[in-house]
């Protein structure tokens, strides 16, 4: 039987810790699932929901964008997918008598876990200007405040429009479709706090700013680097991909700061000998410090042109471009300094060479460790020039795998939800639909804060997410919110961003993903885009949480015939009524879609055009894959202070919060903890267990500080620190961005430690 909600938020003054675990998965995996899934759904609804979970007849998984094989197992999910799906389809609920009983002054005191264990959002609420507590409102009425906000702006780019990854492309194409009737690109997305620096590298590289592999291709390859990534939380269905990589004979290098149960062994728990042995999947283990990674893989570069015959000369020839002056800068790699850089020693570096060389098919996965810092498209672009010099694009088993996370996070994109759209994407809109989209750029997810704090933009609309607790500078980010004129929030379940409001707001609930989604055609599906290009189908089998929900693309389209009235020859009523009416169009605007009805409907659904992949063809400015020769850069960290990287705990889906928990980094009852070397700690006088502030220093001069976080001894490389978010992205400036695609730099904070 599912228990209640706690009442009160959980004490976590005295976190406990462990040694580290380093085999992840397995019993304990199996027992925490089921017991996350009783407390949120029962027995019965358990076994109903799990089984459906990224089965082809089913639902796609709300957690990561990690694909599916051919193939399925019967439990076709992982730990934190269980836990995605356990909170979102909760029996627990959060009625107008919950907004009665708690004003907006006590829901901003609660912590993120607790407002997320209340449950899903009934109806609709409403919070007027001047009062203190959420009311309930028709949706009828919610539209005309809406309405009312818009069309009282000086100009459409007042608005800003965000989306956040687990947002179905069919209602992801009609929100950039209203924004651009609207008249605005506003259209931040959660993409551009985690993988923009991957697509930006991309881009500019090989004409795909996607990934380059398959599943089977990671079956296939002789050599995985893993870099800046922690698969066995963040992408626990990677670590089955990665074990039938090894049982095929390939060999993996991890490149992180910290040691990662995950990549260390996997116990597989869709087998006895795997739940009991695992497999050890790590092969060379780099401990790389934060920041260091375009230091080694350029000196990994150069080392490679000196090796002699190591190169894949003929497709350099006929596909690249650039190289005269990437080998010149390679070529100045220096030992000493990427040493420094790296923390890294010669030997390990060289047996990393070793591996590539002996490799025929390499491929590079990586995630936010490599996208969240200032270099970060240097460093993706220098991962790229390594897989050029060995021809490892475009054939089987080898590539480039930045690893999604949020479950439809590029599917958005491929549907338009971009602040810098590509005019042939305007240009088929257009056609389409006979309006005038706008061409100038609009705001990302950093400037729309910009925006907000200064006056700029005055109305927020989030199509899902917690836009609050997942962006940086949080004390800067709450001010901007509440200067807006009204905040409005497309969600299932409470989250911070709901407590921070403009002079109005509005939480519209709306159907997940375990929810049927029937119209007034019939029952509806939706689709999704998995990390490696896969479009497939996702339907429901719950009904909803209450009667009083919409699903997005309803939402969506009686927002549009709200605010654009009859001036807008869109057929917004069609569109909710037959999302295939939807898709219709989307196959006449989106490449890769044609006939997207007919295909979508084969089990498994169908893989999007990649040029590189399919044909080794590069649709860059230059017609060909570019090589590039960007100055080495890295943290130079002050003495007496560290570098911190925000992250995840193991209890935690990006700013969702399942438990307080870190269970294979030992970590227990608690989540403000500071992660440091022994040996930093012992130089900076920090005694395990004693508590301390941590300070963020950066070059405006401002203080910001996270106070009251747990020192614990930790093995992660020296000169480095580690803390969870949200908790940390007070520390974060706003304006500490990376270079071209101007994602924070969460990965590369300067800390003091400032003890009472």
């Amino acid at each position: 039987m599912a228990t209640k909600p706690p009442t009160g938020d959980p004490v976590q003054d005295a976190p406990q810790v462990a040694p580290p675990q380093h085999a992840a998965a397995g019993l304990p995996a199996i027992g925490h699932t089921l017991k996350i899934a009783q407390e949120q759904m029962g027995l019965a609804r358990t076994a109903r929901t799990l089984l459906k979970v990224n089965q082809k007849d089913g639902f796609d998984c709300p957690g990561c964008a990690w694909p599916e094989g051919e193939k399925r197992h019967t439990a076709e999910f992982c730990e934190n997918g269980a836990k995605a799906v356990a909170e979102e389809a909760t029996l627990r609920r959060v009625t107008p008598a919950f907004f009665a009983e708690h004003p907006l002054a006590d829901l901003a005191t609660r912590s993120g876990y607790w407002l997320g264990q209340q449950g899903r959002i009934t109806e609709p609420v409403y919070l007027p200007e001047g009062a203190d507590r959420y009311e309930p409102i028709s949706w009828e009425r919610a539209f005309a405040v809406i309405a009312e906000e818009l069309r009282a702006l000086s100009s459409p780019d007042e608005a800003v429009f965000y989306t956040s990854g687990r947002t179905s492309n069919e209602a992801a194409f009609l929100f950039q479709l209203f924004a651009r009737e609207f008249g605005t690109n506003n259209l931040p997305d959660c993409s551009n706090m985690c993988h923009e620096s991957s697509g930006s590298a991309l881009n500019e590289t090989i004409g795909v700013g996607k990934g380059s592999v398959s599943l089977e291709d990671l079956h296939q390859a002789e050599l995985v680097i893993v870099a800046g990534q922690n698969p066995g939380t963040n992408h626990p269905r990677m670590l089955s991909a990665l074990e039938k990589a090894k049982h095929a004979g390939a060999k993996i290098i991890s490149v992180n700061p910290l040691p990662e149960a995950g990549t260390e062994r996997f116990k597989n728990p869709q087998s006895p000998l795997g739940m009991l042995k695992g497999t050890a999947l790590t092969d060379l283990f780099l401990q790389i410090r934060i920041g260091g990674d375009q230091a080694l893989f350029r000196l990994l570069n150069k080392l490679v042109l000196d090796a002699g015959d190591a190169t894949d000369d003929a497709f350099i020839r006929e596909h690249t471009h650039g190289y005269e002056e990437f080998a010149a800068a390679a070529g100045e790699a220096d030992w000493d300094e990427t040493l420094t850089a790296t923390g890294l020693t010669r030997p390990e570096i060289e047996a990393a060479l070793a591996m590539i060389l002996a490799s025929r098919r390499t491929i590079v996965c990586w995630a936010m460790g490599l996208t969240q810092h200032k270099h970060a498209v240097a460093t993706i672009r220098e991962v790229v020039n390594l897989l050029l010099l060995r021809g490892d694009i475009g054939r089987p088993g080898a590539g480039v795998c930045p690893v999604r996370g949020h479950s439809n996070v590029q599917g958005d994109r491929t549907m338009g939800i971009f602040e810098r759209p590509a005019p042939a994407f305007l240009d088929a809109l257009d056609r389409e639909f006979g309006i005038t989209s706008p061409r100038a750029h609009g705001f990302d997810v950093v400037r729309a804060i910009q925006a907000l704090r200064d006056g700029e933009a005055k109305v927020f609309f989030a199509m899902g997410g917690n836009f609050v607790g997942a962006t940086p500078d949080t004390d800067v980010t709450e001010a901007a919110m509440r200067r807006a004129s009204l905040t409005v929030h497309v969600s299932t379940k409470l989250n911070r961003s709901h407590a921070v409001t403009g002079r109005r707001a509005l939480i519209l609930p709306t159907l997940g993903r375990t929810d049927k989604d029937v119209q007034a055609s019939g029952k509806q599906f939706v689709t999704v885009e998995d990390s490696m290009g896969m479009v497939h189908a996702s339907r429901g089998n719950l009904a909803p949480a209450s009667p009083h929900l919409l699903s997005e693309p309803a939402i969506v389209a009686r927002m549009a015939r709200a605010v654009l009235g009859k001036a807008s020859a869109t057929p917004w009523e069609a569109f909710e009524a037959d999302y295939a009416t939807i898709r219709d169009r989307i196959a006449r605007v989106v490449p890769g879609f044609e006939d997207f009805n007919a295909r979508v409907a084969r089990p498994g659904g169908f893989q999007l055009p990649h040029a590189p992949r399919d044909e080794r063809r590069f649709p860059t400015k230059t017609g060909k894959a570019n090589f590039t020769a960007a100055p080495v850069e890295y943290p130079r960290v002050p003495a007496g202070r560290l570098l911190l990287q925000t992250l995840r705990s193991h209890d935690q889906y990006n700013t969702t919060i399942y438990g307080l928990d870190d269970r294979y980094r030992g970590i227990t009852g608690g989540r403000r903890v500071v992660m440091v070397h022994p040996e930093d700690a012992a130089g900076l006088g920090l005694a395990d267990g004693s508590y301390t502030d941590l300070v963020s220093e950066w070059t405006d001069g401002v203080e910001r500080r996270a106070p009251g976080f747990r020192v614990v001894h930790y093995p992660t490389a020296r000169g480095c620190a580690a803390a969870y978010y949200p908790e940390t992205n007070v520390l974060v400036p706003l304006d500490s961005t990376a270079d071209t695609s101007n994602t924070p730099a969460s990965k590369s904070v300067v800390v003091r430690f400032e003890q009472a």
